[in-house]
């Protein structure tokens, strides 16, 4: 039976005389220190860089080297991107560990893949909010929930679940229910939502573009209508709390009529074996060691794809339309 938590299995006053380090001030790093610091939690954080440092310290909080904060700390959360990370914990990190430390993951990766293997009087936990980093402090602001992945994969003191619930809790990762999930289905269910539903759906925004514009549509109607809107955001965001169903059924019966005649159209047995070999590339750690490789190789092959799909004409009429609308490159975060 799958076990959820919420804001009444955690008791936050565990944390009281703890200190905890945020390892790697980044893109999640930043907005996790920031709501633990707005909930009272006892920080300092490591960085791996001195200019990385220096926002930090502008942003008001303690600051040293990840080997200084792990050596202050009892608690670590291991917020460093995965691919870079095995490095660091094996020559900043690991030396410095003791009993008493918990590590608490933002991405079971490096776990469940191997490339960390924890020492055994450790504590360790996974903390994995299930939204988008930049929006993971807005949501904490503004006292809206967002749901998250909970794990312990060691518990070596008998208190890892009140540490990582304590975390959690302070993070604002309880207020929308934190799902009870093994380190390797984080990680595995990560990978697949991201190497399946992603890439269907770029691929099928871009056909659906080519399509109507060959057919002579305009394009700032074109983009508009496919995604630019933000109609498309608004159907899954009322999925995402009404669930996929009853969001359909909220449609005019023209669109409900539309979608659900035309469906098998698309119910391909290819996508369904595509996927299957996509997730057991996943389980089997293939696409970690490929990962490892390209990391390794300076993001060869990745930068080369990058600049493909940037060769492409769609995306110049795209960032046209956007600038038509007043959006554009100057709205980036």
């Amino acid at each position: 039976m799958t076990i959820i938590y919420h804001e009444e299995h955690a008791d936050p006053s565990f944390l009281e005389g703890k200190k905890v380090a945020v390892i790697g001030y980044g893109a999640l790093g930043q907005p996790i220190a920031f709501n633990l610091r707005d909930s009272g939690t006892d920080l300092v954080i490591g960085v791996r860089s001195p200019e990385t440092g220096a926002i930090a310290t502008a942003d008001g909080f303690t600051v040293g080297t990840i080997t200084e904060a792990v050596q202050m700390a009892e608690i670590l959360l291991l917020m460093l991107p995965n691919e870079v990370m095995p490095p660091f914990y094996l020559e900043q990190i690991s030396p410095h560990l003791r009993r008493g430390h918990t590590l608490i993951f933002g991405s079971a990766y490096n776990v469940t893949f191997r490339y960390i293997e924890p020492p055994p009087f450790v504590d360790v936990g996974l903390i994995a909010p299930r939204t988008m980093a930049t929006t993971l402090r807005e949501r904490y602001e503004n006292n809206q929930d967002f749901q998250c992945f909970v794990s312990v994969g060691q518990d070596a003191s008998g208190n890892a679940w009140n540490t990582v619930l304590a975390v959690a809790s302070q993070m604002g990762a309880l207020r929308g229910g934190a799902i009870e999930v093994s380190f390797e289905q984080e990680a595995e269910l990560d990978l697949f939502a991201h190497q399946t539903l992603l890439p269907t759906m770029h691929h099928l925004l871009r056909t659906a573009a080519e399509v109507l514009l060959a057919r002579g549509y305009p394009p700032e109607a074109v983009f508009t209508e496919l995604y630019l809107s933000g109609e498309l955001a608004e159907y899954l965001q009322s999925a995402a709390q009404r669930g996929l169903i009853r969001t359909l059924s909220s449609t005019s019966p023209t669109h409900q009529y539309g979608t659900i005649s035309r469906i098998d159209r698309f119910s391909e047995l290819k996508l369904e074996r595509m996927m299957e070999t996509t997730l057991n590339e996943i389980h089997s750690g293939d696409f970690a060691r490929e990962w490892a490789k390209e990391s390794n190789d300076g993001y060869r092959r990745l930068k080369n794809f990058m600049k493909q799909q940037d060769a492409l004409d769609l995306w110049e009429l795209e960032q046209q339309t956007l600038e038509f609308l007043g959006r554009g490159d100057n709205n980036e975060t």
